[in-house]
This record gives structure tokens, sequence and C-alpha cells, in this order.
């Protein structure tokens, strides 16, 4: 066995809770080693417990591109304002991963995106293979499609087994967000 140098396309997805932390561990990873990184939400807004931490660190870029929930919990923006948005999203995005400086980027819901029509999965594809070679690449969310996982390197799916949520609770602040 060797070592592999190329930066990698990593998929987290299914609909079993961890997928975003997962990406934040590799994150964690990334700086323990000296490395900088990039955090990026494409449908959740900056109010999660995640972008308020990591936004304290000097060595993650975080940018919330998400306008929140789409076509639910009360969202009345019109689907076209949220795909404009995930657009522009991808649109920073590729110019992050085109820059060396962040050795992991996590594209957090992107999948979602996908899922949702926000996103084709042919500007994703074309987004992640203009990335910088060294550039290890995570994306989150409930679904991914073939595309996407045919292009990755690793693709790990999370499977609910139990959750508060079909009890009829809500997210758990701190716990789910």
């Amino acid at each position: 066995m060797s070592i592999i140098k190329r930066g990698l396309i990593i998929v987290y997805y299914g609909n079993g809770k961890g997928k975003t932390t997962a990406s934040l561990g590799m994150i964690i990873r990334a700086l323990g080693h000296g490395y900088k990184a990039a955090y990026i939400q494409f449908i959740k807004s900056s109010v999660s417990g995640e972008t308020k931490f990591l936004s304290r660190l000097s060595d993650v870029l975080v940018y919330s591109g998400g306008l929140g929930f789409v076509g639910i919990m009360g969202d009345s923006k019109a689907k076209e304002e949220h795909r404009k948005k995930a657009i522009e999203t991808l649109g920073f995005a590729t110019g992050i991963m085109k820059d060396p400086t962040y050795y992991v980027v996590v594209l957090d819901e992107i999948n979602c995106a996908l899922s949702l029509g926000l996103l084709q999965p042919n500007e994703v594809l074309a987004a992640l293979r203009s990335r910088n070679e060294r550039v290890n690449v995570v994306l989150t969310g409930c679904t991914a499609p073939k595309e996407i996982i045919d292009e990755a390197d690793i693709v790990t799916e999370m499977v609910k087994i139990k959750h508060i949520f079909d009890q009829g609770y809500l997210a758990k602040i701190g716990v789910d967000f």
C-alpha cells in the first residue's frame, strides 16, 4: 500500500445523524496537523452551533450561503430564490476549492441542495473537478446522486436506527444544530 497524494472527495450521506459532525471531525484533524479548512453551508443558516464555534477559529473560513429551510418550517421564499443563492454559494465554494491554502473544504448540505433541485449534479461535478489537486472536499446531506457517489473516493452512508423526530420532537439545540 502507498499513501495517496492527491486530494480526496468524501461523501457523508443518509437519513442518520452524524454527517455534519463527521465533516467537522475532518476539520479538527486538518487543524491538528497545521492545515487550514473551509466550512461552507448550502441550506443551513449561520445560527447553527457549528458556525458559531468555527467562526472563532482563525484557521477556518466559514461561509453560510443558505437561506434556511426550503419549502418547510414556514419558508415562503420562492424556490428560484433558493436556487440563485445555491448557485452563488457554489461559485464561492469553487473559488475556495481552487485555493491550495485550504486542505479540507466542507460543502455542508450540498447534497440537500442537489436533491431539492437547487443545483444539478453536472454543476457540482464541474466545481469538484476544477479544485486544486491537494484539496480534500467533503459533501454532506441526506441523499447523494449516483454521479456524485461515482466521482467520490470515500462514501459513507449514515443510517438512522432511531431519532427523536420519530416521536414528534423538533431538532435539539446543541445536539442537532
